[in-house]
């Protein structure tokens, strides 16, 4: 049985926003009985008049998917900063998943989108999804891990579910740069851990060099034709050092598949 029952999607009418609320209706299809929240936040607030006229117009917009789920998406509002609302209400409504569109940006390394703030700050997962990727059930999964250990093993069950609710197949991928046996040590150690709790959705461990990480996992995405990417973002790791989140945040920038950020 999965663990996930209620799905909260950001939403601001804007292409991204109904791009990645197709893509969560999709997710969830006609035969689970998993809730779609989406989530309008604004910086002031709104009277009744108005957020009658934007439920409407939610709803014109849902109906308008060919893919039905088994219980219609719900819309609601609140007022404040975007991420810190968001956050709030995941909590608030405990959902499990996040699901997020973006409009990514190819041309830089540095921009900071609401996206790639949340990936990095939420407590729990969440799915980027980049406006124009294909709205389709994921069946090749690729798990990114570097020379880390896995601190939490918990954060595994959702990829898990993913794994389970799709009879997806999860490829893990590690990039090097320099030798291929200080990453292979390493893993070797979380092998077994890999086969039991991914179960038989495990087909391979994968090593490629590649002195620049993000282009060789964005190679392997489309030499494997994958279609979901997750990656255990290192900010939140309690026994390696923190990082900044850099890569998490380029991915969730430069990838043209939905990016799952396992927390």
């Amino acid at each position: 049985m999965s663990n996930i029952d209620k799905i909260l999607v950001p939403f601001d009418f804007s292409e991204a926003s109904i791009n990645a609320l197709e893509y969560a209706v999709s997710f969830v299809g006609p035969n689970r009985h998993i809730d779609i929240l989406a989530l309008y936040v604004s910086a002031m607030p709104t009277v009744e008049s108005e957020k009658h006229t934007l439920k409407a117009d939610f709803n014109k917009i849902a109906k308008s998917f060919k893919k039905k789920t088994k219980t219609p998406p719900v819309f609601i509002t609140a007022e404040g900063e975007v991420i810190e609302t968001i956050l709030a209400a995941q909590e608030e409504h405990k959902t499990q998943l996040i699901l997020m569109g973006t409009m990514g940006d190819k041309s830089t390394d540095e921009a900071i989108t609401n996206t790639s703030r949340l990936v990095l700050e939420a407590n729990c997962p969440v799915i980027s999804v980049p406006f124009g990727c294909s709205i389709k059930e994921p069946k090749d999964i690729a798990l990114v891990m570097g020379n880390e250990k896995i601190d939490d093993k918990e954060v595994l069950k959702t990829l898990l579910d993913v794994a389970r609710t799709f009879n997806a197949r999860v490829h893990v991928l590690t990039i090097y740069k320099e030798s291929v046996y200080e990453e292979e040590s390493v893993v070797d150690s979380t092998e077994n851990l890999l086969e039991y709790y991914l179960e038989h959705f495990y087909v391979e461990h994968a090593f490629s060099k590649n002195q620049d990480v993000e282009e060789g996992i964005l190679d392997y995405i489309n030499k494997k034709s994958i279609d979901l990417l997750a990656i255990l973002p290192r900010n939140h790791t309690r026994l390696s050092s923190p990082s900044e989140g850099r890569l998490t945040k380029l991915l969730t920038l430069h990838s043209e598949i939905p990016v799952l950020t396992l927390d």
